[in-house]
């Protein structure tokens, strides 16, 4: 067991890698380096999500199941046990899975149904959330032989128990906060380095392509797509083999969508994606109409982001209040000083104060280059 004092070194260098905003998949990836040498584990599932709908998106896992990645997306999702959702209302954010069910695994679905075939013993969760929203979650899991190199994560021990401990769930969510402040100010960084053209998964200058529909059954295998959904694969991070076809983020809002159906959360099923060169996608998962005594499809729909909604979500990265946002979001109609003053009810002097203390959060000099940072259409 790590002595109080290396379980504070570690935390003091989970806060320095955080204050460094870095990539944000580097970023998890080095605290994941750091948080094994602390809690060992044998597979680990951590994607990033939606600040408002808390969406899964942008993934980085290890798992044991590839092949099964829709069936663990789907019960992950259906599970109340555990939910990062859940976790981000409580005064501690993280739990392990035997504590959440008193030493009753199985009435967790998502364990009952798959984790437990793959020997999987207990689940240590924690989820990254702030006033701004919900920036992911993070789920380790521990099986009896944590040393299995099948699913080790970096820096896994050997010889672990398969329980997680309540000096490691403390640490863990000790570590929450400092993640959660890491993470936005990752994403926050990322309007910047996108502006910049780094990285460039799209050609700059092109335009996005066309709105795309997905058709998934119950089970989020596809079973059908628009001519141009192949279009959006090569933006949205692809789900591992043998699902590679498949973008993660499709499984994920679709998954939210049967989550919101069987009233276990009633977040949108919905997520803004980052696809590179300041671009956001927007998706959204609804049912189709189906004929009498059938069950209708779930159907995904992709398309550019909406101004309005790439507005919220950069309101959010860079920690702006409500009247910010309010005022971010009426001069991206182009009003003068005069006119944002009148529709704010406040005096002139007053906008061009918030306007300043907007540019020093956001990283900007000027009216014009805040807007085109938040709108993708320039350099910020």
């Amino acid at each position: 067991m790590a002595t109080s004092w290396a379980l504070s070194r570690s935390l003091d260098r989970i806060a320095h890698l955080c204050r460094d905003a870095p990539d944000d998949t580097e970023l998890r990836k080095e605290a994941l380096g750091e948080i094994a040498k602390i809690v060992p584990f044998s597979a680990y599932a951590w994607p990033l999500s939606d600040p408002e709908s808390a969406t899964g998106i942008s993934p980085i896992a290890v798992i044991p199941c590839p092949e099964e990645l829709p069936e663990l997306i789907r019960l992950k999702y259906l599970t109340p046990q555990c939910r990062w959702t859940a976790l981000s209302g409580q005064p501690r954010r993280a739990a392990t899975l035997l504590t959440v069910t008193r030493g009753h695994p199985e009435r967790s679905l998502l364990w009952n149904r798959l984790l437990v075939r793959y020997g999987v013993t207990d689940v240590l969760s924690a989820v990254f959330a702030d006033k701004h929203g919900c920036w992911g979650w993070l789920d380790l899991w521990r099986s009896d032989d944590a040393s299995s190199d099948d699913a080790r994560g970096g820096g896994v021990r050997s010889g672990t128990a398969g329980t997680f401990s309540e000096t490691e769930t403390a640490y863990l969510a000790a570590a929450a906060p400092l993640l959660t402040a890491g993470l936005r100010r990752s994403r926050a960084a990322q309007w910047h380095r996108d502006a910049e053209g780094r990285p460039a998964q799209r050609v700059p200058g092109t335009p996005l392509p066309l709105q795309a529909v997905l058709v998934l059954d119950e089970q989020l295998s596809v079973v059908g797509q628009t001519a141009t959904a192949g279009e959006w694969l090569g933006l949205l991070q692809r789900a591992p083999r043998p699902y590679q076809g498949v973008p993660a983020e499709v499984l994920n809002v679709a998954a939210q969508l049967l989550a919101r159906e069987a009233g276990v959360d009633d977040n949108p099923a919905m997520s803004r994606v980052p696809v590179g060169q300041g671009a956001l996608a927007l998706l959204r998962s609804t049912r189709m109409d189906s004929k009498a005594g059938t069950t209708a499809p779930l159907a995904v729909t992709i398309q550019d982001c909406p101004a309005a909604d790439r507005i919220e979500v950069f309101a959010r990265c860079f920690a702006l209040t409500p009247q910010q946002h309010r005022l971010l979001e009426i001069a991206a109609g182009g009003l003068s000083t005069a006119e944002l003053a009148a529709a704010l009810h406040i005096r002139p002097y007053t906008v061009q104060d918030q306007f300043k203390a907007v540019f020093i959060a956001c990283g900007v000099r000027s009216r014009a280059a805040l807007l085109g940072l938040a709108l993708g259409a320039a350099p910020g």
